[in-house]
C-alpha cells in the first residue's frame, strides 16, 4: 500500500469521523433543515411577488386591450388586493419560517413567555402607529375608498397642504400617490386624516366664466348653450363625457365681472382634460362674438414716483415748520 494510499485512507475516517461527531450531527439533523426553511422562503416569498405582479399585469392588460378610455373600479379594486395579498402571504410566510426554526433549533417557549410580554410591551407603546397603519389599511381596502389608478387628494396629519397625485400602489400600512410633476408619496395609511377620491365611478368639470357686466347675458347663454351643443358633437369630447355641459347660471358678482358657472359630467380621472378643451371652446366662442373681458386689450402703466417726489422725501426736504420759518 502506498504513502497515497495511506492519506486517502486517513483522509476518509477523519471525514467520516467528523460528520459522526457533535458538529456534523448538529449540520446534518439542524443545519440543513434551516438552511433549506431560509431558501425555500425566500424562493417561495418571490414567487409570491412573482405571481402577484403577474396578476396586476393581466389585469391592466386587460384595460390597455380594450377600449375603455379609464379602468373600472372593480379592475382598481383587484389590482388593490393583489398588492395587499400578497404583501400579508409573504408576511405570514416568514412568520412560519420562523417557528420552524426556533423549533428545529428546540428553544423552549415556555421559557420565553415572561422575556417576550415584557419586549411585547415595550414594542407595544412604539408599534402603535404601525398597528393604527394597518388597521386603516385594512379598511381602505374593504370599503373600497380608493384603488390603484384612482386620482386622490389625501389629507395627512400634521401637513397643512393635502397630497394630490395618482394611486400607484397601496398595502396595508402606505398608499404610494404619484404626484403631476411625477413626484412619489408614500404615505402611512393611519396617518390619513380624510380622502377625497376624484375619480370615483364619475367626475365633474367646473368652468367658470368671466364676462363683463355690460355684456348681454341672454346673448351670452345663448353662445354657452352652443358651446355645449359643439362639445357633444367633437368625438374626443363625446367620449369624455357622460352627458351634455350644463349651464348652471351666475356664479358671483364682482365689481367689473359676472361669473358664469358650467358643469359637466365625466369619466373618472378625466375632468381635468374636459375642463381644458371647454375652456378653449368658451374662449372662441366670446372672442367671435365680440365678449372679452374689461381688462383685455387695455395695456396697464403704473406710474413710477421719484424717490425726490415721494411723501416721505418731501417731508425730510422740507423739515418741521419751525425749520423752515
Amino acid at each position: 500500500m502506498t504513502n497515497s494510499n495511506l492519506i486517502a485512507f486517513a483522509l476518509g475516517d477523519r471525514w467520516t469521523g467528523f460528520w459522526q461527531g457533535t458538529i456534523g450531527v448538529w449540520i446534518l439533523e439542524r443545519g440543513v433543515p434551516i438552511a433549506l426553511y431560509l431558501i425555500g422562503g425566500l424562493l417561495a416569498a418571490r414567487f409570491i411577488n412573482w405571481g402577484a405582479r403577474r396578476v396586476v399585469k393581466r389585469i391592466d392588460a386587460e384595460y390597455q386591450e380594450s377600449d375603455q378610455l379609464v379602468r373600472t373600479e372593480s379592475a382598481k379594486h383587484r389590482q388593490a388586493v393583489a398588492s395587499v395579498i400578497s404583501w400579508v402571504t409573504v408576511a405570514l410566510l416568514f412568520v412560519i419560517v420562523i417557528m420552524q426554526v426556533t423549533s428545529i433549533l428546540a428553544i423552549p417557549v415556555g421559557s420565553l413567555v415572561a422575556p417576550a410580554a415584557v419586549l411585547g410591551a415595550a414594542l407595544g407603546f412604539g408599534a402603535q402607529r404601525l398597528v393604527q397603519d394597518l388597521l386603516s389599511g385594512f379598511f381602505i381596502i374593504t370599503e373600497k375608498q380608493y384603488g390603484f389608478g384612482d386620482l386622490v387628494s389625501l389629507t395627512v396629519a400634521g401637513i397643512a397642504l393635502p397630497a394630490e397625485g395618482t394611486v400607484e400602489d397601496v398595502t396595508l400600512r402606505v398608499t404610494k400617490l404619484r404626484s403631476s410633476e411625477g413626484e412619489m408619496f408614500t404615505i402611512p395609511n393611519g396617518q390619513i386624516v380624510k380622502t377625497v377620491n376624484l375619480s370615483k365611478d364619475w367626475a365633474r368639470a367646473v368652468i367658470d366664466i368671466p364676462v363683463p357686466t355690460a355684456a348681454d347675458l341672454n346673448v351670452v347663454n345663448d353662445l354657452l348653450h352652443g358651446v355645449a351643443e359643439k362639445a357633444m358633437e367633437d368625438p374626443g369630447l363625446n367620449a369624455l363625457l357622460l352627458d351634455a355641459p350644463q349651464l348652471m347660471g351666475v356664479e358671483s358678482i364682482e365689481l367689473d365681472t359676472v361669473n358664469l358657472r358650467m358643469v359637466a359630467r365625466t369619466l373618472p380621472g378625466k375632468q381635468f382634460e374636459v375642463g381644458r378643451r371647454i375652456r378653449v371652446l368658451v374662449v372662441r366662442a366670446l372672442r367671435r362674438a365680440g365678449i372679452v373681458s374689461p381688462t383685455d386689450g387695455v395695456p396697464t402703466v403704473e406710474a413710477l414716483v421719484h424717490p425726490a417726489t415721494s411723501v416721505g422725501a418731501a417731508d425730510e426736504t422740507q423739515g418741521p415748520p419751525e425749520d423752515r420759518k
